[in-house]
């Protein structure tokens, strides 16, 4: 058991050696790291989820929610950011899990947008309400493409922007 004791206190003086010697190197290599402020700017490359995720799933909520309140102003706003949306994706994922990205859009939205855009421009609820349904089975289709058959999306229940008004003035 003395043995044991001894040789764990030896263990322990041995690691806090160990760590106090490394402390100065540990501090040089972070002296030795440029500031990243002084770095030139980085290619920004996001990933397709992080652009869906900003681009849009956004803009289909609050098209989705323009069109509810029936803000055709509104509306016709969202739905080109949707649109552009879409493009910009395009150009910046040209293919994901080996699919071109651009045409599965095109697959999936193509006959939709034409209808959509008559109704916001009509202010037509009946209208919108169907064209946004396909629209949203339009990216669920588009999701079941990619194997992301789990990745469901839905009309708004409610609004995730608190601090945007929805009404038409």
């Amino acid at each position: 058991m003395h043995r044991r004791s001894i040789a764990y206190g030896a263990l322990a003086a041995l690691t806090g050696v160990a760590i106090i010697a490394m402390v100065p190197a540990i501090t040089r290599a972070q002296q030795d790291e440029p500031n990243r402020a002084d770095l030139p700017p980085q290619p920004f490359a996001p990933q397709m989820s992080a652009l869906m995720n900003l681009l849009i799933q956004p803009r289909h909520a609050k098209l989705g929610l323009a069109g509810k309140a029936e803000n055709w102003v509104l509306a016709g706003y969202e739905f080109n950011e949707l649109k552009a949306g879409f493009v910009v994706i395009g150009k910046e994922v040209p293919r994901y899990k080996g699919l071109p990205v651009a045409d599965l859009f095109d697959a999936a939205m193509k006959q939709i947008f034409p209808v959509m855009d008559f109704a916001i421009k009509a202010g037509d609820a009946r209208q919108f309400n169907d064209s946004y349904a396909k629209i949203t089975a339009g990216c669920n289709a588009c999701h079941t493409t990619a194997d992301h058959n789990f990745i469901v999306i839905k009309v708004p229940e409610a609004s995730n922007y608190p601090n945007q008004e929805f009404s038409p003035k």
